[in-house]
Formats: C-alpha cells, structure tokens, sequence
C-alpha cells in the first residue's frame, strides 16, 4: 500500500464534533448592518459560492443549522473519541476537475486542504476468491482485467483512450451552467465520433458494459464503479457511468487529509478570511419576501438576518417550497418540486477497529483503503427492483468499504482504523421508512457477516465500536438528505440537465427574485464535483454586474 500526497458497537453514540479548526463556528453575532448576501445552509456547494462571491468583496453570512458545516461534506466523531469519520462522502475524484482545484483559483491548500491520492485506487474481491485491483499504473489496471479475458484487457485499454478524448468536453459542460455554453449534445457533435457519443450517452451503462466486456468478473467491476452514485445502470441516459473506472483512473479516488471535511473547513476559513461570518446552530425557518423580492430569512430561534444583494440557499428543493406562500413560486415550479424524485439510498455503518480489513490475493493479502463487492452484474441489476418494491435484499449484498486510516493516519489513534461499510437499500421500507429503526442493527451485522467472506481478519474482538446510519437516519442527521438521498435525489433522465431541479429553473435563479438555490438538488446535481457551486456563483456574479473572470484576477 502506497500513498502520494498532494497539497492543493456504541449504539446510539452521539454526533459530537471535533476540534478541528473552524469545524465548529464560533457563535459571533453579526455587524448590525446587513449583509449582501446572507446563505441558508453551509453545505459544499453552498459554501463554494459564498468563497467565490466573498471574493468579489460582497460581505457575506453564511447560517447551517448543524453545529458543524459541510452538510454531506463533514468530518465527525461517530464511533469513540479520536476517530475522525467521514458522516457522508469520502473521497473526492469529481472535484479534482473543478477549477477550483484544477486552476487553483482559490488557492485553499492556504487554508488547510491537503490531499492523499491512495495506491491501490480500489479492490474488488470475488466469492471464487479472484479479484481485480485498480491501480495508479494503467498497465496494471489493464493486466488485472486481462487475467479473466484478453479481450477485456485490451477493451479497457481501449476506453480509456476514448473517454480520454472526451473528457475536456463533458467536464466543460459540467462546469458551465445550463444556457451559459453549447449544451453537452452540441459539444459532443464537433467531437470526430460525436454522433457515437451523443449514443452512447443516452443508452444505459448496463448497455455499454454489456456490449463490451465479455467476463463477469470485470462486467461487475465496471458496474459496481459506476454506481458508487446510486443511480441504476440500466436506466437510460446513464451510458456516461460506464467509463467511471476508466475515469477514475485518470482522477483517482483522492482523500481529504484529516477527513472529508477538511474541505468544507478550508473553504470556511476562506469565507471568514474574507470578511463573511459563519453561524452554526441556525435552522432556516422561513423566507422574508418584501415588495416581491427575497429579502432575509428568519431562523427557528427567532432570529432575523437581511440581505441587500441576494439569498442562496442550499435547502433541499422539497423544504425550501414550504418557507414561502405557495403563490410565490408558480404553478410549474410547485408541479415540479411535487414529482421531484428520491434515488436509491445508502445504508451505513461506521466502525473503530484495531486491524483494516485484509483480502486474500496471490501474493498474500492487500488492506487497500477501498474496495466493492459485487458478486455479479445480475446483482447490480436488482438495485431499482429492491428500491421500488420496497424491500430489504440481503442476499450477496453489494458494499463499498472504505478505510482511509490505511493511507491517512491522522484518522484513527495510532494503530488503529475507521472503518466504513456502505451498502445500498431503499428508503421507503414497505412497512414504511420507520421501520428502519426497528431492523438496522440486523442489516448491519448481515453486511459484517458479508464482508468477512472476504475480510476474515474483522473478528468480533478487531471491533471497538459502532455507529449505523439507516437511510432514515441519514435524513434525520440532514433534512438535505431528503428520503435519505445523500445526492439530493435521483439523476434520472427526468431530473437531469435542463429539468434540475425542475424544468424551466436550471440556472439558480429561483422563481422569487433575489432568490438563489445551489447544492445537490440543482445541476449537475450530487456527489462531491463542487459544480453547482461554481455555476451558482457565475450566474449570480453575472446577475451583479460582474465576472467569475474579473474576480478570478482581482487580489485580496
């Protein structure tokens, strides 16, 4: 096990926050005068608009109802004191091409974010006991596939070539908003396989992997790699998951050092930095519309803030149309956030161990910082069945497991590990979400019993703690995670693109004027890209009277 660093059971324990910096805002009162902009939530995306328009001079609050910001962006004691567990998204392979940190326009390696780009990237062990391991080298990648096929070999070689052609197209798109360049169809049409392209983009991932790989093997490695978004494979306008593995060959699965939020904190400490104050411990109980415009909001303690610019929000859409009079928003909007979906969700346990899980592999064995169990593709295909019927699957579950400790020591005490088992299951339980509080501990000690097929060192005496989130629980910790959607809700082909969040309001720009939402709801919608937070904050620049460009080249 490598690493290259690079700058740029306690059941029922408790949320407690760590001592970490800025992780838990002090509780400054504002200046008496108002603000510019005043922000309602303190998620990633949120936070990276509130960064760049801190920038631009405008004075800046930012109020998170949690006592720690980073919505699914954060780092917090779950299992026992001096273990750092990430409470949602761990590593960060989209964000690398924002250029936030491409460019970096912000410069937060300043402010404390350093990150671990861990070798191997992932481990897939088998039931038949083979098991294919990506690596940093490519031509090890390739040769792991090649033990079951020649063919598939030699296909995943060949596309990553193809998707290395495409790459500066679709990451352009994702980081322009929608109407502010070509949309990705017009980008795709100057490519030379353009016409392919447009195809292979509206088929299924299912589809593309099918098509292409002949082994099951490295069928279910492709597959498990593209729904680490929980979006199902076979459904259409998802053919862009297919090339996931081969994508994160060339990003990684990069690791915050110290712990997911260390994102979040830098980009805190760059707000503060600026001149913006944050709060914590303020939950958004409603908008102030004054002479038809967004004006403030007020909080649940009673307490009022005002803007003299604009509001953001990063609300979950389905809470934000309940903190103003329905007749504000529209009809279409309203229909819009009705029919606005949840996706498949995660069901997660967090561990202190003494030992990383450790798999057989011909050498002896490898504790890689991730790895996914899949045991087939046809398994991958039950996702959207088990979510819709309602019903807990347990047989072979499919888990990703993550143990950063393994490649960033700053987690755990010495010699100890956080360990994190995910696995995949519906939120709206037949007998109803509740349910989940009564049937948790036996889904999570069923995902153990699983993953010691393969990890048999994780004996009972390896565990010191433990702390479940069901997909309930996910929501309670985070009304963001609405239905327990980590990613804001499904990207299916009706909430994607123009119709995010819903149709006719994909540019940040709510229907109350001064009114702006970013976050996972919005386009390109979850997962930690930091895209809606940059698109957010060039509409709104561009709505001042300004450029992320003249900002970018303005000194502060």
């Amino acid at each position: 096990m490598s690493t290259i660093t690079r700058r740029g059971f306690v059941k029922g324990a408790a949320l407690a926050p760590l001592a970490l910096g800025s992780l838990r805002m002090q509780q400054a009162a504002p200046d008496a005068d108002r603000f510019d902009i005043v922000v309602a939530g303190a998620g990633h995306n949120s936070l990276i608009t509130t960064a760049y328009l801190a920038k631009a001079g405008y004075r800046c609050l930012v109020l998170e109802g949690r006592p720690i910001v980073g919505g699914g962006v954060k780092t917090a004691q779950l299992t026992l004191r001096g273990f750092r567990d990430d409470v949602c998204s761990t590593a960060h392979s989209f964000i690398q091409d924002n250029p936030l940190l491409r460019n970096d326009e912000l410069k937060l390696g300043d402010y404390g974010l350093e990150y671990i780009f861990p070798d191997p990237i992932m481990h897939m062990p088998f039931p038949d006991g083979s098991f294919i391991t990506q690596w940093h080298d490519a031509q090890r990648t390739i040769a792991e596939f090649a033990k079951f096929s020649k063919k598939d070999g030699a296909t995943y070689k060949r596309m990553m070539e193809e998707f290395q052609t495409i790459k500066p197209i679709l990451s352009a798109a994702t980081y322009t908003p929608v109407g502010f360049g070509k949309p990705v169809n017009e980008r795709l049409a100057e490519h030379p396989q353009g016409k392919l392209w447009q195809r292979r983009m509206a088929m299924s991932a299912w589809e593309i992997i099918r098509d292409n790989f002949e082994d099951d093997h490295c069928r279910a490695y492709m597959l498990a790699m593209g729904h680490l978004s929980s979006i199902p494979p076979e459904q259409p306008m998802t053919g862009r998951l297919a090339y996931s593995a081969v994508s994160q060959q060339y990003s990684d699965r990069p690791l915050p050092k110290g712990g997911s939020g260390m994102l979040t904190q830098a980009l805190a400490r760059y707000i503060e930095a600026h001149h913006g104050v944050i709060l914590t411990n303020k939950w958004i109980k409603q908008l102030i519309v004054e002479n038809g415009k967004c004006a403030g909001v007020e909080c649940s303690d009673g307490s009022t803030y005002r803007a003299g610019k604009a509001v953001l929000s990063t609300v979950h859409i389905k809470h934000l149309v309940d903190m103003a009079p329905r007749e504000l928003w529209g009809q279409d909007f309203v229909e819009g956030v009705e029919t606005f979906q949840g996706e498949c969700t995660m069901f997660v346990t967090h561990y202190a161990t003494s030992e990383p899980p450790r798999y057989a592999t011909a050498g002896g064995t490898l504790a890689p910082v991730e790895a996914v169990i899949m045991a087939t593709p046809e398994r991958a295909l039950r996702f959207a069945y088990d979510d819709i019927r309602g019903a807990v699957n347990l047989e072979d579950p499919p888990l990703q497991i993550v143990c950063c400790s393994v490649a960033d020591a700053t987690r755990a005490p010495a010699g100890l590990h956080t360990l994190k088992i995910i696995g995949f299951q519906p939120y709206g339980l037949k007998e109803g979400p509740q349910h989940w509080d009564a049937i948790k501990e036996q889904v999570s000690d069923a995902n153990l019993k699983y993953l010691r097929r393969f990890a048999p060192n994780l004996t009972d005496d390896k565990i010191l703690a433990r702390f479940i989130e069901s997909p309930l629980d996910l929501e309670r910790m985070n009304p963001g995670f609405w239905r327990g959607s980590a990613h804001g809700g499904a990207q299916s082909p009706a909430q994607t693109g123009g119709m995010r969040p819903v149709p006719g309001w994909a540019q940040y720009r709510m229907p109350i004027p001064g009114l702006y939402q970013t976050g996972a709801t919005t386009y390109p919608g979850g997962s930690v890209t930091g895209a809606p937070g940059r698109n957010a904050a060039i509409v709104m620049l561009k709505d001042f009277g300004t450029s992320l460009e003249e900002v970018l080249v303005k000194k502060t």
